[in-house]
This record gives structure tokens, C-alpha cells and sequence, in this order.
């Protein structure tokens, strides 16, 4: 680190990214964390703008597919998570077993979320009859519903989804967007007339993911999970892994596919074509406020964060160059050039401060702003801005086509991000070879179609966790790491968050 970033007091990334994360989080005024309850973090302006801005991705998409919004209520009474430990326990009780659900009954056993909720039990000073919980996720408490809203084939597919603030007792060491209390949650809840179209839903989501991955410029990995690591409500789950810059993944989405469990726990049906009653095949699809905690990861150096174009607050910054006494005002023409941009759509900040420029630089700098126009005296005689890149790079830009010019220098800012995602995937994912020769930092793959014996073997000998089958196996077969046996399974490693 040179001595310039020391007496900033930024952490090396490279060195210590422990360090350094939760200190650009809070340097670049996305939360505060130290509002006295413990993962339950204050969003301030600038961080909860980003997240209202990936959240308006994640609503464009939405629209796309033919989803609606709803605002489910946050407490649900405890005889809804115990309908949901039973069903949940049952399907794991299945799954271990080799049988049938169906040929079960359900039992006395916890399973779900039991263990992570708060729970409400008096209002005021009276107890409540039937204690109540805050939504840990919201299946019981939509699928409650849901029956009400479906009787015929005419009312499918149902496609609705919400953001909402979720709570969870996490008790392992929180970190701001990573592992918190409170989660920012986005959920899609869908029902279907039988399991194809339930299956499409899932491709369509995987779609969705690789949109608003592609905005978000982040490196991610595409994995269904392996059936030990399966939500037991799912018939199987695929989930989605950022890259993160030590070589750990974190898990910012997950893809679920019910099959009919949920629908006949819940009695959902519908009169189908032949007028008999059928159950519904259902699929959920969540992300949370962990994106946000990817791209802080991903994006950001030894100098601070830097936003991708499509969820930076400020997009463009404006510097007027302030001198006293000086007969131009490059003030008014800041504002000038930044109404043309705003009128463009782009999301402009004027930074109007009479300070040093170079405290003006700092601010911005650890913020992300992807890009910054300084207009000083010279640059109005010469009709142009100096534009500086936070990828890098700097050039003059003509005030006379600045709106196509800043364009094409964001774009050309998410390109570079995109590019150094890809590389960071191509040095990071490697061929495992050896079960002793593991290095860390590093994500694995691997020709797997082995036993669940032999995947424990891998994960106590390597101590990296199986992420599952990768949504692209191998083009052609290959030895099976562990038994030898000819398979297509590509199977991927890694430490995990």
C-alpha cells in the first residue's frame, strides 16, 4: 500500500480484504452499524439509493416476465410455522429415507426456520393467545393465501413477488449485506398447472439472473445444489454464487422448484381441463441486499468502491474548478452541462464546495462515482470537460456532444468491470487434481458422479463445500474424479461465506 492510501487508513484489498470490507462500507456511507442491535444495520442516503437502484433492475425484469407486486403482512402466526416444520421435516424425513413423501405422516419435529425467528408474544401488557412471528420468508404466509386466489387452470400461472424487509436470529459473526438480521428481501412466488411449466419458470428465472448480473457486472456461478444442501421443502434448488475477490463465494440468489410438496401441504388446487381438481406445481425465487455486498466486494480498490453506471447514485460527478477572483463562473456552467445530462436521464451531482479539489476527489473516489467531469476556466475557453474514468484513464470531453460522450465512456467503464469479472473467473476457477494440493483462494471443478460417501471424503480432505452441478456440464465425458466412471457433470468447490 503506498503512503498516500496509509494515511487515508484504507486497508490493503489485496491483503487484508477482511479489513477492508467492512471499512469501505462504512467510509462510503452506505450503512452505519452502530445502531444498538447487533445485524441490524442503518441504511444511509447514498447506500439505500444503490440498493433502490438494484431493486429497480430487479422490478424492470419483473414487469418483463409478467410478475405482479403484492405486500404480504410482516407477522404470521406460530400455527403456519408449525403447518411448515411439518411439512418440512416430513420431506427431509423423505429425501433420507428414499420414499415417497406422500407415504409419510407428518411428526413432531422441528425443521424450517423454527430456531431463526423472533417471536412476538405480548401486545402491550397482555399475552397474546396465538404468539406470532416476523416473516422469515413469506411461503406459509402466501401459500395461505394463494388457495383463496386459485380455482380454475384460467388463473395460472400466478406470478407474483415482493421486497420486503425479512428477519432471521443469525448468531454467527454479522457482517454488513453478507450476514445480517434484518435482510432486504426480494421473493417471486409462483404457481403453475404442472411441472413443466413450473420448470420453464425456473429457466426463465436463470434469464433474469444473467440480466441483472450482466447491469451488475459481477462474476457468478450457477449451481444446483447437491441433494444433502437442498432446501427440503424443494424438489431441488439451484443457487447462485458471486465470486468474491479472496476466492469465496457468496450466495446472492437461489432458484427453488416445489414440485406439488407445498401445493398439497397447503390443499392448493385447481379444476383443470377436465374438470378434476389438481394440485399446483410452485417455485420461489429469492435475492437479497447481498448483491449489494458482492458488488462492494467485487468492484472496489485500495481507493474505495466503484459503482457499476446502472446502480451508482451519482453516475457523473461535476467538479467546477473554484478560483477567486476569476471572471468565468464555472459553477453556472457545471449546472449548465449537468441539467443537459440530467434531461438525458443520466443521474448528475454537482460538487459545488469550496474545498481543495483534491478532498473532492477522495470523497468521490471512495464512493464509486463512475465517472467525473472537472470544468475549470480552461476548459470552458476550449468547450470541453476533463473527464476521469475510476476504472482509469482520463481525456477531454466536447461540451457540444457531452451527453453521447458520457455515454459512451460509462458503457465503456461497465465493459472494463465485465472484463475484469471474466479474468477474475479465469484465474480463480481451476481443475482439481489433487485432494491434497488445494490452494487457497481458489474455486474448483471437477468431474463428479460419485457417491455421497465419496463427496464427503472431498469436503473433510480439501475443506472446501460442494456449491453442486454447474448449469453447463461438460461438453463431453469425462473420468469421474472419485470412481472413474464416464460423466458430463461438472461439479464446482469453493470456500464459502
Amino acid at each position: 500500500m503506498g503512503k498516500g492510501k496509509a494515511k487515508r487508513g484504507i486497508p490493503s484489498k489485496e491483503d487484508d480484504f477482511n479489513s477492508w470490507y467492512p471499512f469501505i462500507v462504512e467510509a462510503a456511507e452506505l450503512v452505519d452499524k452502530r445502531y444498538p442491535i447487533k445485524g441490524m444495520d442503518v441504511w444511509r442516503p447514498y447506500g439505500w439509493r444503490t440498493m433502490k437502484l438494484i431493486d429497480a433492475l430487479t422490478h424492470r425484469e419483473m414487469e418483463r416476465t409478467g410478475h405482479e407486486e403484492v405486500n404480504f403482512p410482516l407477522l404470521i402466526p406460530e400455527s403456519l410455522l408449525d403447518k411448515e416444520n411439518a411439512l418440512v421435516a416430513r420431506l427431509k424425513r423423505a429425501r433420507e429415507e428414499g420414499v415417497d413423501p406422500d407415504d409419510l405422516r407428518d411428526e413432531e419435529e422441528e425443521g424450517g426456520f423454527k430456531k431463526e425467528v423472533y417471536w412476538v408474544k405480548h401486545a402491550g401488557e397482555n399475552e397474546l393467545d396465538i404468539p406470532m412471528f416476523l416473516r422469515p420468508t413469506s411461503e406459509t404466509a402466501m401459500y395461505t393465501m394463494f388457495p383463496l386466489w386459485i380455482r380454475s387452470h384460467k388463473d395460472l400461472p400466478l406470478k407474483l413477488y415482493q421486497m420486503v424487509n425479512t428477519f432471521r436470529y443469525e448468531t454467527k459473526q454479522t457482517r454488513s449485506f453478507i450476514r445480517v438480521r434484518e435482510i432486504h428481501f426480494f421473493e417471486a412466488h409462483t404457481a403453475h398447472a404442472d411441472e413443466d411449466s413450473a420448470s420453464r419458470q425456473i429457466a426463465q428465472d436463470l434469464e433474469i439472473v444473467d440480466n441483472l448480473m450482466h447491469d451488475l457486472c459481477l462474476p457468478i456461478i450457477k449451481a444446483k445444489r447437491p441433494e444433502w444442501d437442498t432446501f427440503p421443502g424443494a424438489w431441488y434448488t439451484i443457487a447462485i454464487d458471486a465470486i468474491m475477490p479472496n476466492g469465496r463465494t457468496l450466495q446472492v440468489a437461489s432458484c427453488h422448484h416445489y414440485r406439488d410438496q407445498w401445493a398439497k401441504a397447503f390443499d392448493l388446487t385447481y379444476e383443470n381441463l377436465e374438470a378434476q381438481q389438481q394440485h399446483c406445481h410452485q417455485t420461489t425465487y429469492g435475492m437479497s441486499e447481498r448483491l449489494l455486498g458482492a458488488v462492494v466486494g467485487m468492484h472496489g480498490d485500495d481507493n474505495g468502491l466503484i459503482m457499476p453506471p446502472a446502480i451508482a447514485p451519482h453516475q457523473v460527478v461535476i467538479c467546477p474548478m473554484i478560483r477567486k477572483n476569476s471572471d468565468v463562473d464555472t459553477v453556472a456552467k457545471a449546472e449548465e452541462v449537468a441539467a443537459i445530462l440530467r434531461n438525458a436521464g443520466l443521474r448528475v451531482k454537482v460538487d459545488s464546495r469550496d474545498i481543495h479539489a483534491g478532498q473532492k476527489y477522495f470523497d468521490w473516489e471512495i464512493k464509486g462515482v463512475p465517472l467525473r467531469l472537472d470544468i475549470g476556466p480552461r476548459d470552458i475557453e476550449n468547450d470541453s470537460a476533463f473527464a476521469a474514468k475510476r476504472t482509469g484513464g482520463k481525456e477531454p470531453l466536447p461540451l457540444a456532444n457531452i451527453v453521447d460522450e458520457c455515454n459512451r465512456v460509462l458503457d465503456e467503464i461497465a465493459v472494463e468491470l465485465r472484463a475484469r469479472a471474466a479474468r477474475h473467473t479465469e484465474n480463480v476457477v481451476l481443475q482439481l487434481s489433487s485432494l491434497e494440493d488445494v490452494e487457497d483462494g481458489k474455486i474448483y471443478e471437477m468431474a463428479f458422479d460419485g457417491t455421497d460417501s465419496h463427496a464427503e471424503t472431498i469436503e473433510r480432505t480439501t475443506g472446501l463445500s460442494f456449491l453442486g452441478d454447474a448449469t453447463d456440464p461438460y461438453s463431453e465425458e469425462r473420468p469421474c474424479f472419485m470412481s472413474g466412471k464416464p460423466t458430463t457433470r461438472r461439479v464446482l468447490l469453493a470456500k464459502t461465506y
